[in-house]
C-alpha cells in the first residue's frame, strides 16, 4: 500500500513561525514533523509515499529528496496554489493509485499525530470507499464531525460525534466524478457516507492536531516523555 502525507497548507495559524518554513518542517525532538511521519509510515512497512506541497514546498523536497536516505521512495505532487484537501489528492492520485487506478491508500495529514503503530490501519479490511480514524472530540472541535455505530460513519446518529483524526485509508474511486480545481473531501465522505461506503474506528490513544504554536508546544512535552519519539507506539 502507498501511502500521502498532506502537506500544501499555508500554516496561517501557526506564524510566525512559519513565516520563513513551511509547518511540516517544525521541529519536533529535533526532527521536522513530516520526517516523524515517514519514519513512521516506513516502520509500519510502507515505502512509496507521496507528499503534496505549495507553500515553501521546496524546503520539503530539499530536505526529505527522493527517501533513500529514510529507506523509502517519495515523490511529490506539487501545487501552484493550495488545492485543499479533495483537490490536492485528486492532482496526485496517478502517483497513488496504481496501474489499475484502484488501489486503495492511506492518508495521513502533515500536522496531526496520533501514538499509533499506522500497520494496524493499514491491515484493516476495507470494502467500501474510505476507512477514517476517529478521535474523541478536543476542545477546539466539540460538536464532532461524524457519528460511529457498528463499524460505520454517517453524517447523523445518536450520541455524540467524533472527530476525524486525519489519518484514513481512501478508495480512488471515492474521487471518481471529480475533476481538477480547488475542493474539500469532507463532501465526497458524506456523500460515501449515504450509501453506506465509509467505515470507521475509533482510537484512543493520544492524538494532537498541531494547528497553533501552543499545540506544538504541548507535543514537544508529550514527545518527550515518550521512550521513542520516532516510533510512539500506543499502549491502548
Amino acid at each position: 500500500m502507498k501511502a500521502m502525507i498532506l502537506a500544501a497548507g499555508l500554516g496561517t495559524r501557526m506564524r510566525p513561525l512559519t513565516n520563513h518554513t513551511p509547518k511540516p518542517m517544525l521541529k519536533v525532538a529535533g526532527l521536522p514533523l513530516i520526517e516523524h511521519q515517514v519514519r513512521r509510515l516506513v516502520a509500519a512497512g510502507i515505502t512509496d509515499i507521496v507528499i503534496n506541497h505549495a507553500y515553501l514546498g521546496e524546503q520539503i523536497e530539499e530536505y526529505l529528496k527522493d527517501g533513500s536516505a529514510f529507506n523509502c521512495a517519495i515523490q511529490y505532487s506539487s501545487e501552484s496554489e493550495p488545492l485543499e484537501t479533495g483537490g490536492g489528492i485528486f492532482k496526485a492520485l496517478p502517483l497513488l493509485a496504481g496501474e489499475g487506478g484502484d488501489e486503495p491508500f492511506l492518508l495521513v495529514n502533515g500536522d496531526v499525530w496520533l501514538d499509533m503503530d499506522y500497520a494496524s490501519v493499514i491491515h484493516t479490511p476495507v470494502t467500501g470507499l474510505a476507512h477514517l480514524v476517529m478521535v474523541s472530540n478536543p476542545e477546539f472541535n466539540p460538536q464532532g464531525d461524524f457519528y460511529l455505530a457498528n463499524g460505520l460513519l454517517a453524517c447523523e446518529g445518536s450520541g455524540s460525534a467524533l472527530t476525524f483524526s486525519g489519518v484514513s485509508i481512501l478508495h480512488p474511486h471515492l474521487f471518481k466524478d471529480c475533476s481538477p480545481g480547488i475542493f474539500k473531501l469532507a463532501p465526497l465522505l458524506k456523500e460515501a457516507m449515504t450509501t453506506q461506503q465509509v467505515s470507521g474506528e475509533l482510537y484512543e490513544g493520544f492524538w494532537l492536531d498541531v494547528g497553533t504554536p501552543e499545540r506544538l508546544q504541548h507535543l514537544i512535552a508529550h514527545v518527550s516523555h515518550s521512550a521513542n519519539p520516532q516510533h510512539v507506539r500506543s499502549n491502548t
